[in-house]
């Protein structure tokens, strides 16, 4: 009759372990390139994606999702915001996890365990992206790009595929729209952030929707200055247009209501 387990007999020895538990970071920008008109308008954007190309086998020269095992003194998510710093020279001002990777051989260095983080961060914080000393270079890519043109290492197209998934449907399920926008913007400015990410939404009644108060208990608010007035900006339109911010509600989403 085998011996119960118990604190005194037990070693980690009769168990297999992974050869190595990784983090990898799916970093999102939108990348604004001002139109070429002569007249004030919204600037074309894009969802791209940070990659590195990878300096050291295995997948040698292939671009890759930044990020690197963790150590036993450190959660993931410790592991996640070094790696990202690390790799990158970026802090991310958001960083949540989202998946698992274990598929059999989906690494040809042994039992490779990846957890999966995605980061949000404003393009201007990229701007300083340098590439660390295991790492051959740094770019920005197109989502599409990245996912249609690039062999990437390992299984991280699926990850970034899994990544974009999940950034869509917060997208339009909760407030993270606020990672790219600066803290006052115009709804116009929003609605082309929801629309760079989620590139088939389409809401005619936007502005109403986004600014009842019943159904969404203040989603976003009206700025007003010092004296109560309205701010208002014409950074991209003619006209001046009415600044909002975010209020800090959050609405949970119900299939049943």
């Amino acid at each position: 009759m085998e011996t119960p387990e118990n604190a005194a007999n037990y070693t980690a020895k009769k168990y297999r372990t992974p050869d190595g538990a990784p983090c990898d970071i799916v970093i999102f920008t939108i990348v604004s390139d001002e139109a070429q008109v002569n007249k004030k308008v919204l600037p074309r954007r894009e969802l791209q994606v940070l990659l590195i190309q990878r300096k050291q086998w295995p997948d040698e020269g292939k671009w890759a999702l930044p990020g690197g095992f963790s150590k036993p003194t450190e959660t993931l998510y410790e592991s996640a915001r070094r790696e990202l710093q690390e790799e990158t020279g970026v802090e991310s001002p958001y960083l949540e996890y989202f998946n698992v990777y274990s598929t059999p051989n989906r690494d040809p260095r042994g039992w490779i365990i990846s957890h999966a983080y995605f980061a949000l961060v404003q393009e201007q914080i990229l701007a300083a992206r340098q590439a660390a000393d295991d790492a051959a270079d740094v770019k920005l890519f197109s989502v599409d790009e990245a996912l249609t043109n690039l062999e990437l290492a390992f299984d991280h197209r699926e990850i970034l595929a899994d990544a974009l998934q999940r950034v869509r449907h917060k997208m339009l399920t909760t407030t993270i729209a606020r990672e790219f926008l600066p803290e006052e913007f115009t709804i116009a400015e929003l609605y082309q952030v929801i629309q760079t990410v989620c590139p088939g939404f389409e809401e005619p009644n936007f502005k109403r929707k986004v600014t009842a108060t019943q159904t969404r208990q203040g989603l976003i608010e009206e700025v007003r200055d010092e004296n109560g007035q309205k701010k208002t900006t014409n950074r991209n339109s003619q006209r001046h247009a009415q600044l909002y911010k975010f209020t800090g509600f959050e609405p949970v989403v119900s299939i049943y209501q």
